[in-house]
């Protein structure tokens, strides 16, 4: 980002995609439920960020048909195939919409900034991507609340009621024969009530550890303490494969640009996201709610 200040405008769409991209990498809330996020620079769509081939045809299990009259065989009265009802497969366009807008406006007079130009954009856009990201946290808790193809309700944080929902879950999954992992993402206060549950114990093989107050896994499901301000209202826990949900962002411009209002530059950024899972995998996003006491 070096060069000459004075240019009327000067270009960081990479700059700030690349900076996005790196913080949310290692600041994103439920990263395991996350594909990795798809950061595009100087988008021109201004509302469609990518188009997917998806198909919703529906398996169908027939048996072959072998009697005399079939396929064609005999006087022909039987089955027209002998392989059943032909079903046609077709993929449709699924176009997936950006469905939010990110912005910076931020002003940097030379005269009292007290810093290298420079180095100060760079510090802003920084810290405008660990502000945006903290803002995409709580978009896809609500995205995975509003996805979620299955409701629970937790009447409190009694350890009976705690080892009923798992045990129910459990059991969900495998009907629904979902295969991947699974993390479930908790709210604080569900999180420590599971380590605290007296049936976590190292004669039942738990490897729960007061000290460090972590619990890797309870009920072949893997546990992510998660901040509370990350989750929709009401929702305490989210239960979810891993990489299902892609989120994205589209920077349409980041920019610096010289300024008569004082001595210096206005940074400014345009850009809009969204988030986006199939529509067949929402079955397999589970949601626990309930309300918490302060």
């Amino acid at each position: 980002m070096s060069g000459n200040q004075n240019n009327p405008v000067r270009r960081y769409e990479k700059q700030y995609a690349g900076i996005l991209q790196t913080v949310f990498g290692v600041r994103a809330a439920f990263t395991g439920a996350l594909a990795p996020i798809q950061v595009m620079d100087g988008v021109q769509e201004n509302s469609k960020a990518f188009s997917l081939k998806t198909n919703s045809t529906p398996v169908v299990i027939g048996t072959y048909a072998t009697g005399a009259n079939d396929g064609g065989f005999g006087d022909g009265s039987g089955a027209k195939s002998r392989f059943g009802k032909l079903t046609e497969i077709k993929y449709d366009n699924t176009d997936v919409e950006y469905d939010y807008t990110l912005a910076i406006h931020e002003g940097l007079d030379q005269y009292t900034v007290n810093n290298d130009l420079n180095a100060a954009i760079a510090d802003r856009l920084k810290l405008q991507s660990e502000a945006q990201t903290r803002q995409m946290n709580t978009r896809i808790g609500k995205f995975l609340s509003d996805s979620a193809g299955k409701t629970e309700a937790l009447a409190d944080f009694a350890e009976d009621k705690v080892k009923a929902l798992f045990n129910k879950i459990n059991a969900y999954y495998i009907n629904q024969e979902v295969t991947a992992s699974i993390t479930v993402y908790l709210r604080p206060e569900l999180y420590n009530a599971i380590i605290d549950m007296t049936a976590n114990t190292s004669a039942k093989g738990s490897s729960v550890s007061i000290d460090n107050n972590g619990l890797a896994r309870y009920k072949g499901f893997t546990l992510v303490e998660t901040p509370a301000q990350y989750f929709a209202t009401g929702t305490l826990a989210v239960f979810s494969p891993d990489g299902i949900v892609i989120p994205f962002v589209g920077i349409s411009t980041a920019r610096t640009i010289q300024t008569e209002d004082f001595d210096g530059v206005k940074l400014q950024a345009a850009a809009k996201g969204g988030t986006f899972v199939l529509e067949d995998n929402k079955k397999a996003i589970v949601k626990i709610t309930g309300s918490i006491v302060d």
